[in-house]
């Protein structure tokens, strides 16, 4: 009887642990780690395509009602990184961002809205909000570019943190690593590379 009840929560456990997917995320178009030119900027002395590179995640945890992307340079010689893309607001049933997602607030997500970038107002994204490739200064080797999503448990992260909509990525970044607190359920990242 105690071998029995044993081993029926030992199969409870280990169900319980094979329904909890890891919350991952990926891109097809940055398979080799790297950036291929349709991705790269076409400013400041790059002359790529600057297409925003398609996006999949899996694994969203329960409870999760919307999603909100950063992509980040921590290699910028500016002595605080450089933000590229920002996506808040994405809906909860969102399962990626198809190649130029980023290229257009019409082309996000219904609900989704792109935020600010470290581009902003120099016309290198053909408006803010939009997705800006990377473009390091030349001769410095590969600069990192980190991709997160966060699942959070609300629906507008701005509203629920109290901060404005047209706040910096650095503010929304504050408030996803210390003013959110259990509304953030969990974060999925990779990184790629690239160097001129």
């Amino acid at each position: 009887m105690k071998l029995h009840a044993t081993l029926g929560a030992v199969l409870a456990l280990a169900g319980g642990l094979a329904q909890a997917a890891p919350f991952t995320l990926s891109s097809p178009d940055l398979t080799d780690g790297g950036f291929p030119a349709r991705h790269v900027l076409n400013g400041f002395g790059c002359s790529g395509e600057n297409i925003s590179p398609a996006l999949s995640w899996s694994g969203v945890p329960a409870g999760t009602r919307s999603l909100m992307l950063m992509v980040y340079d921590p290699d910028a010689p500016t002595g605080s990184g450089f933000w590229h893309w920002t996506v808040y607001d994405i809906p909860a049933s969102a399962q990626g961002l198809a190649r130029g997602a980023g290229n257009s607030a019409t082309t996000l997500p219904a609900g989704a809205r792109g935020g600010i970038n470290d581009y902003q107002d120099t016309g290198a994204t053909n408006g803010n909000g939009n997705y800006g490739g990377p473009c390091p200064p030349a001769g410095e080797g590969k600069h990192r570019y980190v991709f997160t999503l966060y699942a959070l448990s609300v629906d507008h992260v701005a509203q629920a943190a109290g901060i404005p909509a047209s706040g910096t990525p650095a503010l929304y970044g504050f408030v996803l690593n210390r003013g959110l607190g259990a509304a953030v359920l969990g974060k999925a990242s990779f990184t790629a590379t690239y160097g001129r």
